[in-house]
């Protein structure tokens, strides 16, 4: 008889609720070892007796056959004697109030599922609530660990014996998904459609079909809230919804039900076609085509469509083809404009009701709410995140230290917060803008369920240095009430360290950061962002900035571009010259007079607000009603085939725009085309980016180069920095898993907090 041994294993990491514990248990039947395997708040724990042969074969496969869906941290064994155990078992969970663990995003309907929502003779047929270990709500449904149905919003639903069997078989890949559930026990859907309540399924969905054929917009209720539906083929449905949401530009997003109808309408590579089809089914930027059917109004001004595949078996049913049944669906957030999305079946019909004229409800509570991800995709393997939420969150970024619990409150704009405990940061889901109660107290109740969830009682709590963000004042008051440190981070410095956190460097890594963004409170209490700091994770030195330049009329020149036209031709001493801004004499004069006294006109380095005035020169755009907004559409004017650029002019310890300012007025007056001058603009950007690099490489002989903050989410730009500083011989990182914008920011936050404690 061989030698006989025992191992005590944990295995941490994403290992529940995506088919860990029956992986364990035919491993185990196939290798005739006796033991069980069970969840815990901390992974999921082993203990098997057997030959040693066969122990070491079942340490190898945990790692190298796990389900597709777990990602593996560690495995921590201990040996033992053995237990004498006679078989293996799957125990129930065991909670412990000091673990914590990672938790699965909620990921799209598997291959499995989908085959049977469209078999007639498969029970769950047209159901659209199927799912399995492999697919459906993980993190929008969890109230608490460990994951058990019981501490699940589908805690409410009773299993037919059915579901009950298969939950209950080892070998049915629906043992143990908590949301398992069909038409006999499970959620149920049902339309509201003014007075009336339709409650069969099939008519349910067969009307709202119809009523967007018809040009109506539904609210439906999905994963992590609701969406705004309608055609996007219906110029005036588009229109109607935009002026009732009270979103006059801003690109909405699409669903189209299969890659034929995405090829129809877009351009899409291969690193593209990836992402569409990846789990996290996030919105992805794509190139439109110029025989597109979708309406002007879903992104007016651009040159992408945002672009997502069903991910729920209720999308896949909406969405099937069928004559008359529009082939592109707008899939906007249901919200009002500038407050958290809606979960909510009553308070979607009272906040919403002046929108929709339709909604598509179902009775599963959504725990969390959760916006869609959306992503661009730079050359063939760069990922470049803009919001980060379904499907991505909440898995955590992993550290290459050790750290305290933590926890970083974010930013103002585009908001996420971050929690660190030991080698993990789990940085939440997109929050939105900080900028009223409802988004406040959409913060604060995340806050609490992610500390909650995840067992993390923070001991220290990082903030912005800004003054007057909610989440500093929420960082301060907290911090005062219980006792803890806080620590203030400078908004750059926290996007260069973000971006090196993400990336794995070490606590002695140093590098060029190039933080380019729109606004962040620097120390000097100026507004920075065309930032060139030489940066660790314990402090920063500004190497250079752009030239300080006023904001007339404050944070009012964030909206109208032309300020900031403005500012740069009062800089070139063209003295009250319009230069055909088509600005009303009595608001130029205005801001003419701060421009001369100061007064109303803080200080900025911003290279966000340098595009905005650019684009206000050229005459794309004098207000905007979305942040970002003339810089984007500066971006989708370039002229690819165009190489010229415009250059910069360098001191000591700063670089200055004016030069640019004066050769894109000259190539205006001379009536050159606007595409030309975009691409002479980023271009010369560019340049720039590599002449400062190499500045600090001969000076302090660093190699390596971060891209972070909002102005490298414009991938023309990106693409074009990246190929010179890698021509050059640099080591070049930019954001692949958190956003670049302040979405990243916590992360950062988190990182400086540890090492400035550590320190």
């Amino acid at each position: 008889m061989n030698e006989q041994a025992g191992l005590r294993v944990r295995v941490k990491g994403i290992v529940q609720g995506v088919g860990f514990r029956p992986f364990v248990y035919r491993l185990a039947q196939r290798l005739s070892l006796r033991g069980w395997v069970r969840n815990s708040d901390e992974g999921v724990d082993i203990e098997v007796d057997g030959d040693k042969a066969a122990l070491q074969e079942l340490l190898h496969a945990l790692r190298w056959e796990a389900p597709a869906l777990a990602s593996i941290d560690r495995v921590e064994v201990a040996d033992r004697s053995p237990n004498g155990f006679t078989t293996f078992e799957i125990k129930p969970s065991l909670s412990e109030a000091s673990g914590f663990q990672p938790v699965s995003p909620d990921l799209s309907i598997c291959p499995d599922c989908l085959r049977e929502l469209f078999d007639p003779n498969d029970r769950h047929y047209r159901y659209p609530f199927v799912n399995c270990t492999n697919c459906g709500p993980r993190f929008t449904i969890i109230r608490d660990l460990p994951y058990d149905r019981p501490q699940t919003t589908m805690a409410e639903f009773s299993m037919c014996p059915a579901c009950a069997a298969e939950y209950g078989d080892p070998a049915n890949r629906r043992y143990h998904a908590q949301p398992v559930s069909c038409p006999e026990c499970g959620p149920r859907i049902w339309l509201a459609w003014g007075q009336r309540i339709i409650e069969d399924r099939e008519e349910s969905i067969s009307l709202t079909r119809q009523l967007v054929a018809e040009g109506e917009i539904v609210a439906i209720k999905g994963l992590g809230g609701f969406h705004l539906a309608c055609d996007a083929s219906n110029p005036n449905a588009v229109a109607i919804l935009r002026h009732r949401k009270d979103r006059p530009h801003k690109p909405l997003a699409l669903m189209m039900p299969d890659i034929e109808t995405v090829r129809r309408h877009c351009e899409l590579n291969q690193a593209e076609l990836a992402e569409l089809e990846s789990p996290a089914r996030p919105i992805v930027l794509l190139r439109r085509k110029s025989g597109s059917t979708i309406a002007e109004e879903v992104a007016p001004g651009h040159t992408h469509l945002g672009v997502m595949l069903p991910y729920t078996p209720l999308h896949y049913l909406l969405l099937e083809r069928a004559g008359g049944i529009p082939e592109a669906w707008v899939m906007t957030s249901g919200n009002r404009s500038e407050e958290p999305i809606l979960t909510g079946n009553d308070e979607a019909r009272e906040q919403l009701g002046h929108i929709a004229s339709a909604f598509l409800l179902h009775d599963r509570p959504i725990q969390e709410r959760m916006d869609d991800s959306v992503v661009r995709v730079e050359g063939p393997d760069h990922r470049s995140p803009l919001r980060r939420a379904r499907g991505f969150a909440p898995t955590p970024i992993h550290l290459e230290w050790s750290m305290q619990p933590t926890l970083a409150t974010g930013a103002e704009l585009k908001n996420t917060f971050g929690l660190g405990m030991e080698r993990y940061a789990f940085v939440s889901q997109h929050i939105g803008d900080l900028s009223n109660f409802e988004t406040l107290a959409a913060y604060e109740k995340a806050i609490a369920h992610y500390e909650h969830l995840f067992r993390i009682k923070p001991a220290a709590i990082a903030y912005d240095l800004h003054p007057d963000y909610l989440s500093t004042r929420y960082a301060l008051a907290r911090a005062a009430k219980e006792g803890l440190p806080s620590i203030a981070v400078q908004h750059h410095h926290a996007h260069i360290a973000s971006c090196m956190a993400e990336h794995g460097l070490p606590a002695e890594a140093r590098v060029i950061g190039f933080a380019f963004d729109g606004t962040g409170y620097g120390t000097d209490g100026a507004i920075w962002g065309g930032e060139v700091l030489v940066a660790s994770y314990t402090g920063f030195q500004r190497a250079y900035h752009l030239n300080y330049v006023p904001m007339p009329g404050g944070d009012l020149a964030v909206k109208q571009p032309w300020r900031m036209a403005l500012a740069w031709l009062n800089k070139l001493e063209i003295a009250g010259a319009e230069f055909n801004l088509k600005i009303a004499p009595k608001e130029f004069s205005a801001a003419w007079q701060q421009l001369a006294s100061g007064l109303n006109a803080p200080s900025t380095s911003s290279i966000g607000r340098l595009f905005d005035a650019v684009a206000a020169l050229v005459g794309l755009r004098s207000e905007v009603s979305y942040e970002g907004q003339a810089a984007i559409e500066l971006e989708n004017h370039v002229d690819p085939s165009e190489d010229g650029a415009y250059a910069f002019t360098v001191a000591e310890g700063t670089f200055s725009a004016l030069p640019v300012i004066a050769a894109v007025l000259a190539d205006v007056r001379a009536g050159l085309p606007v595409g030309l001058i975009a691409a002479r603009f980023h271009n010369g950007l560019a340049d720039l980016v590599l002449d400062l690099a190499q500045a600090i490489r001969q000076r302090d002989g660093l190699e390596s180069v971060a891209l972070s903050g909002g102005v490298w989410q414009n991938l023309t730009l990106l693409a074009a920095a990246r190929a010179r500083l890698e021509g050059a011989g640099f080591h070049v990182y930019s954001h692949e898993q958190v956003p670049a914008n302040d979405g990243g920011l916590a992360l950062g936050q988190l990182a400086i907090a540890h090492h400035t404690r550590e320190g």
